[in-house]
């Protein structure tokens, strides 16, 4: 099918204006084991006929005929009609793709396919033999991953919320410490899903999926960082791909750019945004921004040697966030941009504030003192699943079960951008415990904004890899960096730093009733070391924020599959126990048929035993097939005591009601000092 590509009123340049109309088509690209990768291929069209383009490749588990089909009409599109072909490719075992879904995420399996789909792309007729990859999450991970490879087709990569650390700042273990979220429950259902439209229930491709065993599952039987967790990576120095990296200040990943800012020695240009787990024209926060644009004159400069200027751009352009009040509706966050010709940007000092024994925070070292906080294994449950991206509500309820500590009112405006840290002399009275520090903002009216923070599992103190029990009672020095923050606490307000032992729900408790001891002043003071920056500095050029141009959508596609972020329900406690519950529902119309999802997560703790915690979900994918009726479902349960994880999962398939497979995975699974 052909369609018209029109240029927006910010595509008027005219090294970036649309040129081409594009055609859509869909073909195989066979692996050297013969599975065969399903690839949609939107090619500009109106060019002479001996015209090669530049490739520009999506690579996902999403599902691009039915999960990414209206996202990937709106982006490839777009850069087709730009003079690139776009390509979308479900990697194996998911969507239209032939294979057995691998056994994680960026597996062995995927990062070889993805080298040989980069060639194949290379070499087609029409193709100029250069070959730019973009993504955002799972498409900025293996981005990353893949110009760690430096296959030589691979000429630029463009990642939007992506990080190379898989075991501390992927989902999975957010800060060393085990999570489970909706990710999890939505994918360990999309494994035994076959592609769209067809849906077949042939047995050799629906067995394979339906049989795969859950990702979930293999995550929890890592623990710990190591081999397992690195195997995807190579280092950061080994990249020798330019690199866009796109960040968010509200968005878990950000931590990112700064390294690859610092060890990639290829070309890298960054920018950072108000922006939560999303596109900057999309984002629930803003202001928003055109980023295609800026996209296509990246591709074209490194893609086609065209002089479009990108490479005297700012090579870091970062929103310097003024303060706002707290709560976690959508707005736009007030602020200014700022441009650096390097990271760490020029002119940064850092500043030191001790905690002292009258909860304040100062310049001072504090005299000797002892501060002692009891473990509420709930602490957190007013802050939501994630409390490293999206805005947070006010932090009093949390405060409140914390230790805090905090300045006078500030005399002037105080900038801060970096990633502040801390240095706690702790100890607890147990042999597991966490500890986490959240960097906030106290208005004049007592409302309280968090601006970043952070958490680090105790027993890896010294080393993920290798975690170590803590001697109850002995005190530890524990250093650990928050993540990455650009904030103006606004003259008048106060800086403050909260310490807690629990983030409940988005961190699994430590299993041991306990106490915790920060130990103050002395010869091993506990501090907070804030990155600071002059309030004024250099500002990007107006004509890279231009606000967002609108996004071509399919008319036969109606709603949308996303669940995020649903509602978030806490309960009353009852007999000691918390409960909160998350849940999002979706219904989407395609051409063969709807489709209606739900998810639904159950999170509970034991506040007098806090071993006994625990969470219960539910996934349900019901599409509509002609006459019948397909329905997916997942039943997914992990409960712990002081010793061990216990971990069922189900995965049932029914056609028109009846159950027509269904396979179950029940394990004890030792704690790995989690």
């Amino acid at each position: 099918m052909s369609f018209a590509g029109t240029a927006s009123a910010q595509d008027t340049p005219a090294l970036t204006a649309a040129r081409y109309s594009f055609t859509v088509k869909s073909v195989s690209i066979r692996m050297p084991d013969g599975v065969k990768l399903a690839a949609t291929l939107y090619m500009p069209v109106g060019a002479p006929q001996a015209t090669r383009f530049p490739v520009l490749l999506n690579y996902l588990p999403y599902r691009k005929d039915d999960g990414e089909a209206q996202e990937d009409f709106g982006l490839l599109s777009y850069f087709a009609s730009h003079g690139f072909v776009g390509a979308a490719v479900d990697i194996r075992g998911f969507g239209e793709s032939g294979g057995t879904p691998p056994e994680r995420e960026y597996s062995a399996h995927e990062r070889q396919d993805g080298e040989n789909v980069i060639a194949w792309l290379a070499r087609q007729p029409w193709s100029n033999g250069k070959v730019g990859m973009f993504g955002i999450s799972w498409g900025a991970f293996n981005s990353i991953q893949m110009a760690m490879r430096n296959p030589p087709a691979l000429k630029a990569i463009l990642a939007v919320e992506g990080t190379e650390k898989l075991f501390k700042e992927d989902v999975h273990y957010i800060d060393g410490i085990f999570h489970l979220d909706e990710f999890e429950l939505g994918m360990d259902l999309s494994q035994g899903i076959s592609g769209a439209p067809q849906f077949s229930l042939a047995r050799k491709v629906i067995d394979p999926r339906m049989n795969s065993k859950p990702w979930s599952l293999t995550y929890l039987e890592h623990q710990r960082d190591g081999a397992f967790w690195h195997r995807p990576e190579r280092p950061l120095s080994a990249i020798h791909v330019p690199c866009f990296l796109i960040a968010g200040l509200h968005d878990g990943y950000r931590d990112s750019v700064p390294r690859m800012l610092e060890r990639v020695s290829a070309p890298v240009k960054a920018w950072i945004g108000p922006w939560n787990h999303a596109w900057p024209d999309d984002s629930d926060y803003g202001p928003l921004y055109a980023w295609r644009r800026q996209a296509v004159r990246w591709f074209a400069y490194w893609l086609e040697g065209k002089k479009t200027g990108v490479m005297q751009d700012p090579k870091v352009m970062i929103y310097l966030q003024h303060g706002y009040p707290p709560g976690d509706q959508d707005q736009s966050i007030p602020g200014v941009w700022r441009s650096e010709s390097n990271w760490p940007p020029r002119g940064m000092w850092h500043q030191k504030l001790y905690l002292q024994p009258d909860r304040a925070l100062s310049s001072t070292p504090a005299v000797s003192g002892q501060n002692v906080l009891h473990y509420i294994p709930s602490v957190g449950k007013n802050s939501g699943i994630f409390w490293w991206g999206d805005l947070q509500p006010d932090q009093r309820p949390v405060d409140a079960h914390s230790l805090v500590y905090e300045t006078k009112p500030l005399a002037h405006d105080t900038t801060v951008m970096g990633m502040p840290r801390v240095m706690l002399d702790a100890a607890a009275s147990a042999p597991m415990a966490d500890w986490f520090a959240r960097l906030e903002d106290v208005a004049p009216d007592g409302r309280v904004t968090l601006v970043t923070g952070a958490g680090l599992n105790g027993t890896q103190r010294t080393s993920m890899a290798h975690p170590k029990y803590l001697v109850p009672g002995k005190f530890y020095t524990l250093s650990f960096a928050l993540h990455l923050a650009s904030y103006v606490f606004p003259k008048g307000h106060r800086i403050r730093l909260a310490i807690s032992n629990a983030l409940w729900p988005m961190a699994w408790p430590t299993p041991y009733p306990m106490d915790t001891t920060l130990k103050l002043g002395g010869t091993q003071p506990s501090w907070v070391e804030l990155p600071r920056m002059p309030l004024a500095g250099a500002r990007p050029p107006a004509t890279l924020l231009e606000p967002p141009a609108p996004v071509a959508k399919r008319s036969d596609i109606n709603g949308s599959d996303y669940l995020w972020p649903g509602s978030y329900t806490t309960l009353p406690d009852k007999n000691g126990r918390s409960r909160v519950i998350w849940q999002g529902a979706s219904n989407t119309r395609f051409p063969w048929g709807a489709l209606r999802r739900s998810e639904k997560l159950i999170y509970e703790v034991d506040n007098a035993n806090p071993a006994a915690s625990s969470v219960a979900g539910y996934s349900h994918y019901t599409q509509t097939v002609g006459a019948h009726v397909l329905s997916w479902r997942s039943h997914l349960s992990v409960r712990s005591d002081q010793r061990k994880f216990y971990y069922t999962y189900t995965r049932e398939l029914l056609r028109d009601g009846k159950l027509i497979i269904e396979h179950a995975w029940k394990r004890t699974i030792p704690r790995d000092h989690q």
